[in-house]
């Protein structure tokens, strides 16, 4: 039974027909999920989860990213198989006909991306600072320049592959690390599919999970997942979603070199210290990436959200004001040196709560005979997988929430 499932999950991923060039090049596509999910929360997350708990927590990543693989995969799988995205689904299905429910989701996640935009360009900037020494003002211009231009451009496969070739640099650097801290084996591959919860953990491990599983990437990924076929599509999402995966056990397992009080500067520092100087460079590095591409990312998401949910046209003015002013916002702060934190923590409530909305309605519509076609819809095992993350985001949201109003 387990080598027919395996071999059924092998043919799931990587049917025959793909080519090498076609596969690698889905790979590049779809790393622009990666990108997202690893920014500076992730490599705040992971290190602190490392330097405070050691390896114990590594099981959280393993179970994230399996949730994104499946969520990503169903949210694209819709619109390849249907010809609309998730936020046209969720806007014209269900009775959700009026531009109320819609015009909150979206308000909803263009919040969160520009509450967390400011962290995003200030990670970037923290990363080039301890590289470089240069101003802070002069990077965070510098970075936001970058980006604007970027997303001016306006073509989202390009600034998709160009992620893609950022987050296999930063894949390099953190993974160069984490195998010099000389991990026990037997230990590594215990952490990894045993949960544990160490005393003190738990908002560390919904952190990790949450982290990597966001509502803005599965409107970001179905979005843009048009013209794929359906196995490019699979390889794409699997692969790009594994390797941003490890970059964050990899983050994870750097950490556990650091002691003390946490801080970018202290984690490079001890990295240098007990490893040699180039790790604390090459974390500079990840960082930076890291930073940079989630700066790319957040206000590509609200737009293409605004486009699915909205119906904003790529080539219309209000696409454009939308990651503008997410941009604008991330900038302002930055350049102020202002942590917003009372809109950080109002984000966080907005995206509890819209996380598990998201996740249900997708397992909803991925099973919706009037939507999807039959080959196109889940199986018996994609069901109940999709049903326990869906059970996990949705206690991280509640979960979430109840924090905020602690």
């Amino acid at each position: 039974m387990l080598v027919n499932y395996l071999r059924d999950s092998y043919k799931f991923f990587m049917p025959k027909s793909l080519s090498l060039r076609s596969g690698l090049g889905s790979v590049l596509f779809w790393s622009v999920i990666s990108a997202a999910f690893i920014g500076p929360g992730t490599v705040t997350a992971c290190s602190m989860a490392g330097s405070r708990y050691g390896l114990s927590l590594l099981w959280a990543l393993t179970f994230s990213t399996i949730g994104t693989i499946l969520l990503q995969e169903a949210a694209a799988r819709i619109t390849i198989a249907s010809g609309r995205s998730l936020g046209e689904i969720v806007a014209g299905t269900y009775g959700l006909n009026t531009q109320t429910v819609p015009g909150l989701l979206f308000a909803a996640v263009a919040l969160g991306c520009a509450a967390y935009q400011a962290g995003n360009i200030l990670g970037a900037v923290s990363g080039l600072s301890l590289l470089t020494g240069l101003p802070v003002p002069v990077l965070t211009l510098l970075v936001g320049a970058i980006c604007t231009a970027l997303l001016w451009i306006g073509s989202t496969r390009l600034i998709a592959n160009f992620l893609g070739l950022i987050v296999f640099l930063m894949g390099i650097a953190f993974a160069y690390v984490a195998v010099s801290t000389s991990p026990n084996t037997t230990e590594l591959a215990t952490s990894l599919v045993v949960p544990t919860l160490p005393n003190g953990s738990l908002v560390l491990v919904i952190g990790l999970i949450g982290t990597t599983i966001v509502p803005y990437n599965l409107f970001l990924g179905s979005g843009i997942g048009q013209g794929q076929s359906l196995g490019e599509m699979r390889w794409g999402i699997g692969v790009a979603v594994l390797i941003g995966g490890l970059i964050s056990m990899a983050i994870l397992m750097a950490g556990t070199l650091v002691t003390g009080d946490f801080s970018f500067q202290n984690v490079a520092q001890t990295l240098s210290g007990r490893v040699g100087p180039w790790a604390g460079s090459l974390f500079a590095f990840g960082l930076f990436a890291a930073g940079f591409t989630s700066a790319l990312t957040a206000p590509l998401a609200a737009a293409v959200t605004a486009k699915s949910l909205l119906g904003w046209p790529e080539t219309s003015m209000k696409y454009r004001a939308v990651w503008l002013v997410v941009m604008g916002v991330g900038l302002l702060f930055g350049l102020l040196g202002v942590k917003p934190v009372p809109v950080i923590i109002l984000a966080q409530a907005a995206n509890g709560l819209l996380l598990p909305i998201v996740t249900v309605f997708l397992l909803l519509a991925v099973n919706n005979r009037r939507l999807v076609p039959n080959a196109y819809r889940n199986s018996l095992w994609q069901n109940l997988a999709m049903g326990l993350v869906v059970a996990v985001t949705a206690f991280l949201g509640l979960r979430n929430v109840w924090l905020v109003f602690q």
